[in-house]
Order: structure tokens, then C-alpha cells, then sequence
């Protein structure tokens, strides 16, 4: 079984995605460190040096590595993966794959960020001010790829648990 988490940034991908993987002993992948790992840059130090073009080629590039790999995994996705290139394609036509789009509010995505903004770089830059209309426009754009996923979780009023239990329920 390999399960991939999609959502915006600051929607919990990770954080979900560490705790279903343990429940269900499958090994965790971040594709944002995977990335960093394989390119031996931070995402920001990608970002600064080579440009967002050549992170989303190199995103692509790896998204394909590990899904045509034969292992089970859960995968936490960057925010903007599913919409470039053949992204979306690529997890929604893999086998044994399940995907669920962890789905949050501006709000909610907004209160998460403005403690955390420093470490994503496409906000780090912003003013809280600009934060809202920023997010608000990816939101929109974004949500034809997101809504792809097979599952779609509503996270804003819940807690991690609640939203872990309503993922077990879908995978059984």
C-alpha cells in the first residue's frame, strides 16, 4: 500500500503522514527532505540558487523515483506538487496508491504559517499583511489538482487524532 498526503502547506501532511505510517509499519517519506536529501540543498537553498523551474523539475524527477519504485510508503507531497507537470497523473495512475487531500481554510493555513513562515520559502518573504491574498490565490488555483486526491479530509475543526481515525476508516 503506498499513501500520499496533498494539501497546502501547513495542512499537517506531515505530521498525519508520520502517525499513519506507524500505525500501518510502513516507512514515512517527506518529499521535501527526500529532495534535500538527493540534491544535498535545503528546499530554500534550491529556491535561492537555482529557482522554483528547476526544484519542480528535480520534484518531478524524484515523485517519479519513488513511485515506480515497488515499495509500500507513505509520502507527504509539497504543497505545490500535485500541480506541475504530470504530478497528479503520476499518483492518481500508480498502483496500490490511495491519496487523501488534507483540506484547510485559509484561516487555518494562515495561523499555521505566520509562526513558521521563515521555513517556507515562498512565503518567508511576505508580509503577514499579503499572507491572506497569497494564500487565498493558491488556494484557488491549486484546489483542481488537490481535489484529484480519492479522499478529501476536512481539517480545520478537528484534531489530529480525530483526523487520523477518519483515515483508518477509509483504509480499511
Amino acid at each position: 500500500m503506498r499513501i500520499f498526503f496533498l494539501g497546502y502547506m501547513a495542512s499537517g501532511k506531515s505530521t498525519i503522514g508520520k502517525i499513519v505510517a506507524k500505525k500501518y509499519n510502513l516507512p514515512f517519506i517527506d518529499l521535501d527532505d527526500y529532495i534535500e536529501k538527493k540534491e544535498n540543498k535545503t528546499v530554500s537553498e534550491i529556491f535561492q540558487s537555482k529557482g522554483e523551474i528547476y526544484f519542480r523539475k528535480k520534484e518531478n524527477e524524484y515523485l517519479k523515483e519513488l513511485v515506480e519504485a515497488e515499495d509500500n510508503f507513505v509520502l507527504s507531497l509539497g504543497g505545490g506538487t500535485p500541480c506541475y507537470g504530470n504530478n497528479m497523473d503520476l499518483i492518481t495512475k500508480s498502483k496500490n496508491t490511495i491519496s487523501f487531500y488534507l483540506r484547510a481554510s485559509i484561516s487555518t493555513i494562515i495561523n499555521r504559517l505566520k509562526s513558521e513562515k521563515e521555513q517556507r520559502p515562498l512565503v518567508a518573504n511576505l508580509k503577514n499583511d499579503d499572507l491572506n491574498e497569497f494564500v487565498a490565490k493558491h488556494l484557488f488555483e491549486r484546489s483542481y489538482f488537490y481535489n484529484q486526491a480519492k479522499h478529501t479530509i476536512a481539517i480545520d475543526t478537528k484534531e489530529i487524532d480525530e483526523i487520523c481515525n477518519e483515515i483508518y476508516s477509509l483504509l480499511t
